[in-house]
């Protein structure tokens, strides 16, 4: 078993970025927290795993921008409306984000599920592309980071064949200090929906 585990690792170490690549672009965050807890391991590199992180989520935000500028309000029947994403709410979303859609973009990244109907409706009411790339950057770079933060952390922990009491203290402050961002983000975001 053991010896299995150390031809993962050789494998990972040889074509983990090869692999890592795609993932990020289309489950970043758990590929970020699984390169860093690999990086604290040896395997990656952690300004690697970081650009593969940031890099991955730029290309995930434009092609969701790029679909909803391409097929416009269309997107809002089918698949669309269990995405959140109806004709009424992308046109009362769409003063908003002319006005503050770099908040929008900001606040909805790291919520699960909000972020991929706010980033399609600002392709389809087409925010300028330029302030969506600097917000989208912005908020890869935060997220990235703290996604980091966790996997390299659990990654020491794991390593270390034991739970270190202050390991475990950044680790839980980590999480909860990332859940509640995530939570008032969303409420955030819901009272700019009402």
């Amino acid at each position: 078993m053991e010896q299995t585990g150390q031809q993962i690792l050789e494998f990972l170490r040889h074509y983990g970025y090869l692999v890592m690549a795609p993932l990020m672009i289309f489950q970043g965050s758990a590929t970020t927290i699984g390169a860093a807890m690999l990086a604290s391991l040896g395997v990656f590199t952690l300004p690697a795993v970081f650009l593969f992180s940031v890099v991955g989520d730029l290309i995930g935000n434009v092609a969701l921008y790029a679909i909803g500028y391409h097929w416009g309000i269309k997107l809002t029947g089918g698949w669309g409306k269990k995405l959140g994403l109806t004709e009424a709410r992308v046109l009362k979303l769409e003063k908003y984000f002319h006005q503050h859609g770099g908040k929008a973009i900001f606040i909805a990244k790291p919520i699960t599920g909000i972020y991929l109907a706010t980033f399609l409706t600002a392709g389809i009411v087409k925010m300028d592309f330029k302030k969506f790339l600097g917000y989208s950057f912005l908020s890869a770079l935060v997220l990235s980071a703290a996604l980091m933060l966790v996997g390299y952390s659990y990654g020491r922990l794991w390593k270390n064949q034991y739970l270190d009491w202050a390991g475990l203290l950044i680790l839980i402050i980590v999480l909860f200090s990332f859940a509640g961002a995530s939570f008032f983000r969303k409420k955030q975001f819901e009272k700019i929906l009402k």
